[in-house]
Formats: structure tokens, sequence, C-alpha cells
């Protein structure tokens, strides 16, 4: 085009005059916009790129084809620029990331070019399909690309756009990818040329995985130029920037590595052993070495171990250590396993150059790779000692300080190979070992895996002294770590873990052993509430297994074992925070001492349940909300009522001494007042002092007498009764009559009906005052029109039903006494 300048101008010249005015803007770039990258922090430097990715998409949408595409030359340019040469591969990540951009923006605007007023083009259309307006932009594009006059730029933005070729020919990418690969031999520094490499090996794995020539045509390309990194012009720029040659060559790993994964990706084995002569002749370089490692199978390396070792030991050694290569190894090795008979062998050699590294960072990254090793092919013997290696290395100038991330993942991998705690605990070193984590958070982590893996995979329970120390020094340490500043939900994870460990661990036979343990477990695990109620119902069961191996018949060596279990239970439970664990603690712990005959204990049990009571606050905490207590209250009651039935009176007390006590706690305790707890509860006070009565109660303690046994009907015990009756029968009545204004009329009729469903049931309507007590409730349920009319109809259809039974004629009479009223 340069030819036609000072000529005549003709139509066709004033073209060409077109086309360099186009080839001048796209050159002539924004003014300083390469410039102000200079002397940019790394953070700004970031910034900046992701700030010219933004303008690309903003200049695409409004229709700025060519400020886009002078945008991405732009940074395409800045891809040359080794000035900074440690930063070169981010800053290669971040520029590829706006070529990806573009190349799917030019894509898409060409794609949507083809659709037609009816159908798009399918995923796998040919060139055919394609219209001749979308094959002209697509050709521009590329014309446009070709125009660029710089090497670099050219080579990236054509890259970037090659899936476009499949709009013009099918053999378009298979024909551009080996000139692509032949421009890069013309890039000269080799840091840039292998990233160019990477990045047209991953546009070509994306848009043509099946043409691996190409790929494989590259890597050996980059073996041939692999000497210029030991050139003079490599080596003068690292002095300048005062960069060392393992540092240096670290950063080709990343580009290598894709490149080979490429390659390698559903290879076959044969090409394994072709890179691998390859190696050799280079010398056995150990950067390529390295990533021939990390990019074929694993299966594929473990095969060939011993063959890797040898390449190993020969490597020159200088620019990239060998205990680089042993990791590579060990992380492949992890995955796949070597022959048998070559296990020994190769944790020898692999070992023999590990532990001479000098420096601790080194040391446990290696070590921590070839643990797993070691965990998956031999026995505690062997990880024992390189459980001693790694403490050797690690605790002069207390270097484990900095290596806790790799200490914790050693710790991961033993636990998770060795599931027999005895064994584990068996190795000299184990313990030792955790004592390296003198970082308490890390400490508690390692603790905490240790007891995940114990209660997963710990089938049986234990008695094992060796796993009960370890595990209670375990469980202490994460104990000891609870502080005022220690979440709830970290509180309950330990605390679960703690009564995992505690549920695991039986004496058998020997309850006396299991209670000691118990009574020692409460010494050292005070500080979590979840754990010492675990331990009182841990102890409680242990009060019933002992009473089930005697079948009920205590000697005077399980009585008074039976009340050690008891006392523990007594003297645990005021320590807890929450005020409904204890009332239950104490209403389980005495039904427990009353199954056991301890009678005067099982009395202290429910008095400290009673003189707890006018405690319980009015609003409490679940899961972080406060919620009122009453409901909560109110079922407790009533589990309490169900005990005190069976509960014979103390002979010093009085009659019905506990009952009083509740009543009167019940009388005192302040109720809200928009609620009908108190009276709810009182209706169930009728239906246990009905149940009282009887001559024989519904349900007994094995070898307890409870007061039917003791009064045995008698009428003075009856008339006490029937005292209790009348008051809590006038507290409800006075409490109706309190309901009587129009916003409680509701309230009025659902109490009025429940009072007299529980007379129905409990009570004696023979008698005449309760008979027209039961009729006055009826109509005061249907009074003011609230009560349910069908469940009035089916309360009216059952007293009917019950008449007809023997001994319940009466029941007739009530039914003609209680009317149906209608709504209106």
């Amino acid at each position: 085009m340069g030819s036609e300048k000072g000529k005549v101008t003709t139509p066709g010249s004033a073209v060409s005059e077109k086309v360099r005015t186009r080839l001048e803007e796209l050159d002539d770039l924004e003014e300083g916009s390469q410039k102000e990258l200079l002397n940019l922090t790394q953070q700004d430097y970031i910034n900046r790129i992701e700030e010219l990715n933004q303008s690309l998409k903003d200049a695409w949408s409004s229709d700025q084809k060519v400020k886009a595409l002078k945008i991405v030359i732009q940074c395409s340019k800045l891809l040359s620029d080794t000035t900074v040469i440690q930063f070169y591969p981010s800053k290669f990540v971040l520029i590829t990331d706006i070529l990806d951009t573009f190349g799917k923006l030019v894509y898409e605007r060409i794609l949507s070019m083809c659709v037609d007023s009816r159908v798009s083009l399918p995923d796998n259309f040919t060139p055919e399909s394609v219209n001749d307006t979308a094959k002209e932009t697509c050709l521009n594009w590329f014309f446009k690309i070709a125009s660029i006059r710089e090497l670099i730029p050219r080579f990236y933005v054509e890259a970037a756009i090659l899936k476009c070729n499949k709009f013009l020919s099918k053999t378009g990418i298979s024909e551009c990818l080996p000139r692509l690969t032949s421009m890069i031999r013309g890039i000269g520094d080799p840091l840039v040329a292998v990233c160019a490499r990477a990045y047209l090996c991953r546009v070509g794995m994306e848009v043509a995985p099946h043409l691996k020539e190409s790929l494989n045509k590259n890597f050996f390309d980059f073996l041939l130029t692999f000497k210029q990194i030991h050139g003079d012009t490599v080596q003068n720029q690292l002095v300048v920037q005062c960069v060392e040659i393992p540092l240096y060559l670290t950063l080709y790993s990343p580009a290598i590595d894709w490149i080979l994964q490429c390659i390698a990706y559903r290879a076959p084995e044969g090409l394994l052993t072709e890179m691998m002569e390859r190696c050799k002749k280079l010398g056995n370089n150990a950067l390529l070495l390295n990533s021939v490692m990390s990019a074929f199978r694993a299966e594929f390396i473990a095969a060939r171990s011993m063959d890797f070792i040898a390449m190993i030991k020969e490597c020159d050694e200088s620019g990239f250590p060998k205990h680089l290569l042993f990791r590579s190894l060990g992380l492949n090795l992890a995955l796949a396993d070597p022959p048998e008979s070559d296990h020994l062998q190769i944790l020898n050699e692999a070992w023999k150059v590990i532990t001479k590294l000098k420096n601790p960072q080194d040391y446990i990254n290696c070590a921590e790779v070839w643990v797993e090793y070691t965990c998956r092919h031999f026995t505690k013997r062997e990880v024992n000692t390189v459980l001693a290696d790694v403490i050797k290395h690690m605790t002069p100038d207390r270097a484990f300080e900095e290596a806790y991330p790799q200490l914790q993942s050693i710790i991961q991998k033993v636990i998770t190979y060795f599931h027999d705690f005895s064994i584990l605990f068996s190795m000299e070193k184990f313990l030792p070992f955790l004592d390296m984590f003198q970082k308490e958070c890390v400490r508690v982590e390692v603790c905490k895996c240790i007891m995940e893996a114990f209660i997963k995979h710990q089938q049986e329970s234990t008695k094992d002294p060796v796993i009960l120390n370890a595990l209670l020094h375990v469980c202490k340490t994460m104990h000891d770590s609870v502080n005022a500043l220690t979440l709830e939900d970290e509180k309950r994870t330990l605390a679960a873990l703690i009564n995992g460990f505690i549920k695991m661990v039986s004496f058998g036979r020997d309850f006396e052993q299991q209670l000691s343990f118990y009574v020692e477990a409460r010494s050292m695990f005070c500080n979590l509430e979840p754990v010492l109620v675990q331990l009182i119902h841990s102890v409680n069961q242990l009060a019933m297994e002992t009473r089930k191996v005697m079948k009920g018949n205590h000697s005077r060596k399980t009585a008074a074992f039976v009340r050690a279990c008891v006392a523990f239970c007594f003297i645990t439970i005021p320590s807890l925070g929450n005020i409904f664990a204890c009332l239950n603690l104490y209403l389980h712990s005495g039904q427990v001492a009353l199954a056991n005959q301890c009678l005067s204990q099982a009395d202290a049990f429910f008095k400290a349940a009673v003189s707890l009571v006018p405690e319980v606050p009015k609003m409490i905490n679940i899961d972080g909300k406060m919620r009122p207590s009453e409901t909560f209250l109110l079922e407790f009651l009533c589990n309490f009522f169900s005990t005190l039935l069976i509960v014979p009176d103390h002979p010093e007390q009085g009659v019905l001494f506990l009952v009083r006590g509740l009543l009167n706690v019940i009388q005192d305790y302040t109720w809200e007042e928009n609620c009908d707890d108190k009276i709810r509860i009182y209706t169930n006070v009728l239906h246990l002092l009905s149940a009282m009565t009887q001559e024989t109660y519904i349900y007994h303690v094995d070898k307890v007498d409870s007061n039917d046994t003791l009064y045995g009907g008698d009428s003075k015990f009856l008339a006490e009764i029937n005292k209790v009756c009348e008051t809590v029968i006038t507290q409800i009545l006075d409490h109706l009559k309190t309901l009587g204004k129009d916003e409680t009329l509701k309230r009025q009729s659902q109490l009025a009906l429940y009072f007299f469903n529980t007379i129905l049931a409990h009570g004696d309507l023979r008698n005449n005052k309760l008979n027209q007590l039961s009729v006055n409730l009826w109509n005061l349920a249907q009074k003011h029109g609230f009560a349910d009319t069908k469940t009035m109809v089916k309360t009216l259809e059952y007293i009917k039903k019950r008449s007809k039974q023997p001994e319940m004629s009466h029941f007739a009479e009530l039914a003609l006494r209680l009317p149906l009223q209608s709504r209106t």
C-alpha cells in the first residue's frame, strides 16, 4: 500500500489512502496510554487493567469497534514489556482475560449476523450455512488484525479470535494454528515466548481439542529454544533486576504446566515415555521434569517411580532444587500406587533427600506430601519414624510456628489412614507431635479433627487406657480454650465432640470404674454445660444398669453405689445455668432415685425442683431468640404431677407435702395477666388428685409403696385430698369470673369447656354439687356464643354414649340437663 504514495489520485488510490489512515489509527494509540502504566504499584496496575477491560466493554456496547480494537492492541503490547519480570505471569493472566473478552465479543457479534429471521445457527454449523454479510465482517476483522505492525499484539489478537475461523472455512483453524505456532519463533524473550505458547495452547484446546499435533509442535519448539534461558541476554536482564535464577525459573512453571497439561489430556502412556526421553536429552532439566510430573496422569507417573527417581538424581540442582521434584513425585504417589516391590526403596530414596534439607520450610513442604505415601503403604513403625524426623527438624528455633498449615495437614493424613486409635496413640511420637501446636486456635482445630475422626471411626465402646488418657488430654485442650469471648456455636461444637467421646467410654461391668471416669470428666469439663448434662444422664443410666443387673434387689454394696450415683447428680445439677435443664434433670434424677428405692434422695430432688420453680424467668433464650417461658413451665409441671402420683408421703412431713408445696409455689408465681396457664395447671392438679383417690393407682414403681398402699383408702387421707380439690376448684372459678369482660369472653368459654371436660373425665358426677357445677360450666361455655358448635355436639354425643355403659346411667340424666344453644 505504501508504494502508491505520491502518485496521482485515482479512485483506487483513494481506497488505499483510506486503508492507510485506518492503519495509522490502529498504530497511533491514545496519547500516553502505555506510558501511564509505568511507575504504578502492582495494585494500581491491576486496577488500571480492570479499567481497560471495562472500557473495552463500554466501547463495544456503544458500537465503537475501532476503539475496542485499539484497547486490545494497547493491552497486548504490554505483554512485550518485562521490566518487572516477577510480575510478568500475573500481568499475562490479567491481559489474556481482556483478550478472551474481546474474542468472545467478536465471535458473538458475527454469530448474531448469521441469525435468520426464522432460525439461528446450530452449534455444529458449517461455513456453507453462514451468510455473506457475516463472512465479509469476519474477513474484515482478520484483515484489520493482519495489518497490526508489531508481532506480539498481532499474534495475541489473532489468537483471541481464532474461533471465528469457523465462519470462513472448515480447515481455517487447522491452517491458522501451525502459522501462529511459527510466529512465536519470532519472539526473542523466552519468558514472553513461553507465555504466548501457553495462550495459544489454551485457545487451541478450547476451539479445536482434536488438533494435538499443533500443541505438540508448540512444546517441541519450546524445547529447542530452552537453552536461551542461560544466554547472555537473559542473564544480563536478571542481573539488572536483581532476580536469582531459581526465582526466575519458577516464572516458567505455570506456562509450561499448562502447555503440558493440554498435551497430556487423554494422551496415551507412550507420550510420557517420549517426554521422558526428551527430558534426558536436555540433561534432565529439573524445570521440565517437574512440569512433566505435574501434567501426566498419576497412574503413569507412579508406574515409573524408580525411573523418575533416577532422573531426579542426575538433575542439575542449580536453579531448580531437587526437593521440589521429590515433592511433585510424592503428590503423584498420594493419588496412585507404584509397584509393590518398589515401595520401600522409593521411600528410602525420597527420605534420604528430604531429611538432609536444612531450610525448615523446604523440609516441611516435602515431608507433608510424603507422610501420605508412608501412611498408605507402611505400618505405624515407619509413620512414627517420619513423625520423629519432622519433630527433629521443626523444633529448633521454634520453626514449627511458621509451618502450622503443613503440620495440620500431616496430622489430618495420619488420622485419615489410621482408624484404630489404640495403634494411633501407641505411636511414641504422636503426642509429642501434637505438642508442637502451641498456638491455641490451631491446637484446638487439630484436637477437633482428632475427635471428629474418633467419633466417626470408633465402632465399639472402649476402656483402653492409652486411648482414654490421650483423648482426655485432647478434650481438655478443647475445653480449656473456652472463655468469655467464645461463640455459642463453637461451645456447642466442642461440647458435642466431648460428649461423643464420653458416650464411647465403657468399662463393662466395672461400674465403679465407670463412675470414677465420670467424676474425673466432671472436674475436667466443668465450663461446658452440655457436657455436664451428658454426664448427669450417663450417671443416671449407670444407676439404672446397676438396678437391671441386680433385678431390682440391691445388695448393701450396690445400694451404696446407687446412692453415690444419685449424690453425683444432686451436687452437679445446681452448677447448670439453664433453669429448665435443672428442673428436668431434678425430675429425671428423682425418678431414677425412686426406681432404686432411694426414697429420701428422691424427696430431696423433688423438693429442689419445687423450690426452683419460683426462679423461672418470664422470658428465656432459645436459639438466640427470647421467648415466653410459661409454655415450658406448663409442660414441666404436667410431667412433675405424673411422677408425684407414685411418690410416697414422707412420714415426718405430713399428707401430700410435695403437692401442697408445689401448689403454694404455683399460687405465688407471677403469671402473665393475659394468660390462662395457671388455671390449666390447676386443672391438671385436679387430674392428679383424682388419681390419688383411687384404691389402686394406675401405675407404680417396683418395690416402692405409693400412697395407695400406705393409706389404704383411709378416710382422713381422702378428706385431705378433697380439701385441696375444693381450694383448687375455688381458684379456677374465681379466675373464670375475672374473664367476664367483653375482650376475654372467648378465653372464658374455652376455659369453661376445658374445666367441664376435666370434671367429666375425673369427677364423680353422682355428687350433686359437682353435677350442678358441670351444668353451669357447660352453659357458661355457650353463654356468649364463642363455643365451637361441632365440639359441643361431639361432647354431648360422648356423654350419651357413656350413659349406656354399666354404672353410668346418671350420665343420661346429665345429658338432658345440657342444652345446645344456637349461634343466634
